[in-house]
């Protein structure tokens, strides 16, 4: 929604994480097999989707809801800590920004991707809220297909993938100190997305 009014493009990198996930599972490259996973980083092209819905392609595949399964929930974090991937996809990361402004959010955006970003925003949430909004898309998505995790399994993968990512040696989820912490508990979508626009007036004037 923040680049859609500003006229930016989009990048949510969790999502290349998950495509290297995805494509790793697909090739029968084990999670934990960091030699393999480095290689399926290294020689895959991923770029922006061109609908606009978060989604990437892999090679000009588009991929969107094959991302979102349960396997690949389980296995990202243990993917996204194997320090070639990061390589890889910092790199990646860091070229698809070259192609002009745009919103990127993932949990070492301000950090290590972009230091130098106009605007950081840290945004969060509790756990518990987390768990709850996650399992209110999963609902949403799957009437009619498979069943849904129980908002209990979706709480402990959470928690379960913020202890891996705060406590990974390489590009540990933490908060820049030029950032702006957001806690977004009871806040509706499109208060998050007004705040974050008072922010971006107060930095560049009333145009924005």
């Amino acid at each position: 929604m923040l680049a859609h009014r500003l006229g930016y493009r989009f990048l949510d990198t969790g999502v290349m994480y998950r495509a290297v996930t995805y494509l790793g599972l697909r090739a029968g490259v084990a999670p934990d097999d960091e030699v393999g996973l480095t290689t399926v980083a290294r020689e895959v092209n991923l770029d922006l989707g061109e609908s606009g819905d978060g989604s990437v392609t892999a090679d000009g595949e588009p991929l969107l809801a094959e991302l979102r399964t349960s396997e690949v929930d389980q296995a990202v974090s243990h993917v996204s800590k194997v320090q070639g991937v990061r390589d890889a996809l910092v790199e990646q990361q860091q070229r698809i920004a070259q192609g002009g402004a745009m919103v990127m959010v993932g949990r070492d955006i301000g950090t290590v991707v972009l230091p130098d970003a106009d605007l950081k925003i840290y945004i969060t949430a509790t756990p518990r809220e987390r768990a709850r909004r996650r399992h209110l898309e999963l609902r949403r998505k799957a009437v009619g297909q498979s069943p849904v995790p129980s908002y209990q399994q979706i709480f402990d993968d959470l928690a379960s993938r913020d202890e891996l990512d705060s406590n990974r040696s390489n590009s540990p989820l933490t908060a820049a100190d030029d950032s702006i912490r957001l806690i977004t508990d009871g806040m509706p979508v499109t208060e998050v997305l007004d705040r974050i626009m008072v922010l971006l007036r107060r930095q560049r004037g009333p145009a924005v």
